[in-house]
């Protein structure tokens, strides 16, 4: 399976962006590529080995950016029961996938669901 440049290159910005919020940190547990903070995973950034579709998977609380994150092509809530907490794996090849910028707002306000105060108050002061 070979993995979409244009995916590729919306996954690549997604992880560029996630990495550079205030003490992120990537992580490669069960093989896949994760973001955390303060040793929680706020994005899961999966494989870009095309083993796998691309996609990425934020936890969403505010309702609206929940709803609308889902009315993306492909969209779902996350398995292993991390729907029922608010988070929702979004895929990046499909025709009409979100832009990067709308991804990396997703991922920003994952981070904020899940970063201590003093690291969000870092990200405020930016």
């Amino acid at each position: 399976m070979t993995v979409p440049r244009n995916a590729l290159k919306k996954w690549e910005k997604v992880r560029e962006f996630a990495l550079g919020l205030p003490g992120a940190v990537e992580e490669h547990p069960w093989g896949e590529t994760v973001a955390k903070v303060n040793s929680k995973v706020f994005v899961f950034l999966g494989v870009d080995d095309g083993s796998h579709p691309l996609g990425v998977t934020v936890k969403l609380r505010d309702e609206a950016a929940h709803a609308h994150a889902l009315t993306a092509p492909g969209a779902e809530p996350a398995g292993y029961g991390l729907g029922k907490a608010g988070w929702v794996r979004i895929p990046l090849a499909e025709q009409g996938a979100p832009v990067a910028e709308l991804l990396c707002d997703w991922v920003e306000e994952s981070y904020r669901v899940i970063a201590p105060k003093r690291l969000i108050a870092d990200l405020d002061a930016r």
